[in-house]
């Protein structure tokens, strides 16, 4: 159960950090948004290291190091996507890969999941796939947007996956070993593509907001993963597109569709089947 609340935490946390981001993104260049936001999670896992319990052990910063290097890629690659398909293929289809790799890295593993828990999983990637739709865009999708979108879910499962092999007793040094390497490889896209990292003028509340409320969720998971099953967890956390659907209805008036509103319903469903497993 306490796996549960926290993964069920974390991803409200993911989606409010998502609306935060999508604001900002409206007024700045997306790398500055990138670059700036990690730059403000830094801060903050750098000041949680002394409050949480945990040993540095260099093997778990090296799996950190790898799950922000991914994570990383899986978001370039993401923009990629975006930049040459269409949101109402290409969110889906990055959305279940990402959830699906940690969910099958964990059985491989060993784990087993009551039956419930399994109708559980499989309801919410049903939900994680409805609840990306975007009717705003064509059906159809180009087959190089669709690889491109795929690599991209397969770079954050990596990054689920690869924290999760970091030991319980390192705290948060994965964390912050996975946020120097996303931070690095960022820096060196902008230095590559000659990009200026400064954000537009009010935003920069708009981007340390998204920064924190990301970190957040990234602590919230992996005190989650070492609760319960990945391949549990993993699911639950994929939900994080319910929340942000939620507060752009509330905060920006947008209109939800019919598959999206049944997709939140699955969700609700999924958290409360994987709970009373």
């Amino acid at each position: 159960m306490i796996a549960v609340i926290l993964a069920t935490a974390s991803a409200v946390v993911y989606g409010t950090a998502d609306f935060f981001g999508g604001l900002a993104t409206r007024r700045s260049r997306v790398l500055a948004v990138v670059a700036l936001s990690q730059l403000a999670g830094l801060a903050l896992i750098l000041a949680l290291l002394p409050a949480l319990p945990g040993a540095f052990d260099g093997r778990a910063v090296l799996w950190g190091l790898g799950a922000g290097l991914s994570g990383a890629a899986g978001l370039v690659l993401f923009y990629r996507s975006l930049a040459t398909g269409v949101m109402s293929v290409v969110a889906p289809t990055t959305a279940v890969t990402s959830a699906a790799l940690p969910v099958g890295f964990g059985l491989l593993q060993g784990e087993r999941p009551e039956v419930t828990a399994l109708l559980g999983v499989a309801l919410g990637l049903g939900a994680v796939l409805l609840i990306s739709q975007d009717r705003s865009g064509s059906a159809s999708g180009s087959a190089s947007s669709v690889l491109t979108a795929l690599a991209a879910g397969a770079g954050f499962g990596g990054f689920f996956i690869l924290l999760a092999m970091a030991s319980a007793e390192s705290g948060l040094w994965p964390l912050a070993g996975a946020r120097i390497s996303s931070i690095s490889l960022v820096l060196l896209l902008a230095l590559t593509t000659r990009r200026a990292l400064k954000p537009a003028s009010g935003s920069l509340g708009v981007i340390v907001a998204a920064g924190v409320l990301d970190m957040a969720a990234n602590v919230l998971y992996l005190l989650a993963q070492r609760q319960g099953m990945l391949s549990l967890v993993a699911v639950l956390v994929s939900l994080y597109p319910a929340s942000t659907l939620l507060l752009a209805r509330r905060v920006l008036g947008e209109r939800l569709h019919a598959i999206q509103l049944a997709g939140v319903a699955c969700a609700l469903g999924a958290v409360a089947l994987i709970a009373v497993a």
